[in-house]
């Protein structure tokens, strides 16, 4: 009998394991174009300090074999304009990761021990530069939370191997109307309490694509704030490969064509 009840258990555990699985990939899938261009403005925000305000471009494109590239530039102020971030997330789950620094003129090569440092001084860690594919992690569901005014399915997400992330877990809140994130709440050193959170402010349906327009990357021990805002978006520009390089990454002049 005892075992028929362990049978039972450990079948009720996996199904709930491959819903929690299959939420993660398809929030992984959602529907988001084959390349995106968004120009918009990254605000610091601390206490005692008036807000930075940082003027960047952000190009995505889905490569062939499942790699997916990602270039960001920064074209305001004047101490941080050039700098850029090239990032090939690639088919075998790792990601390679290129920074491009104007003061020195040269492309350095980001290593995969760096992934929790910060992004030129944000909120942001090189990690969360990247598209982390679900299978690199194991997924649980917690239940259903409103959270800014949704219902969201929570699941929580942990990674397979400890090395492979700056974070124990993340717990996100998802819309299962739109499969956007409202929340996320990341842990480092401790299981509990978070020690970083991002908030969804705002989207719209742009091109037929759902797109986040305003979101907040808060330090919670501290209480900066990175503010990430996309004041124009464009979808399907036929973005070509040559784009995601060192090559460009290096020379804003390669690049600057497909601003929008």
């Amino acid at each position: 009998m005892l075992g028929a009840v362990c049978l039972v258990l450990g079948g009720m555990a996996s199904a709930h394991a491959d819903a929690a699985l299959e939420l993660a990939q398809k929030v992984y899938d959602r529907p988001n174009g084959r390349d995106l261009t968004t120009l918009g403005r990254m605000v610091l925000t601390e206490k005692g300090r008036a807000p930075r305000i940082r003027e960047l471009v952000i190009y995505r494109r889905d490569q062939p074999g499942g790699e997916i590239a990602n270039l960001a530039r920064f074209l305001y102020p004047e101490d941080i304009a050039g700098t850029g971030l090239l990032s090939i997330d690639k088919s075998d789950d790792t990601t390679d990761q290129w920074l491009y620094l104007p003061a020195l003129d040269r492309v350095r090569r980001i290593s995969s021990d760096r992934k929790g440092a910060r992004f030129v001084g944000s909120d942001l860690y090189f990690e969360d530069m990247q598209d982390r594919k679900p299978g690199r992690d194991r997924h649980r569901l917690l239940g259903k939370q409103s959270e800014n005014g949704v219902l969201c399915d929570v699941i929580e997400s942990v990674p397979l191997q400890a090395r492979d992330s700056a974070y124990r877990k993340r717990i996100s809140w998802i819309d299962p109307a739109t499969l956007l994130a409202q929340r996320v709440d990341y842990f480092e050193k401790h299981a509990d309490p978070p020690s970083k959170r991002w908030l969804l402010r705002s989207k719209k349906r742009t091109q037929g694509y759902w797109t986040i327009t305003d979101s907040r990357m808060i330090d919670l021990d501290s209480g900066h704030e990175t503010r990430m805002v996309v004041d124009e978006v464009l979808y399907d520009q036929k973005l070509p490969a040559k784009l995601f390089t060192s090559q460009t990454l290096a020379d804003e002049t390669l690049e600057s064509e497909y601003r929008p």
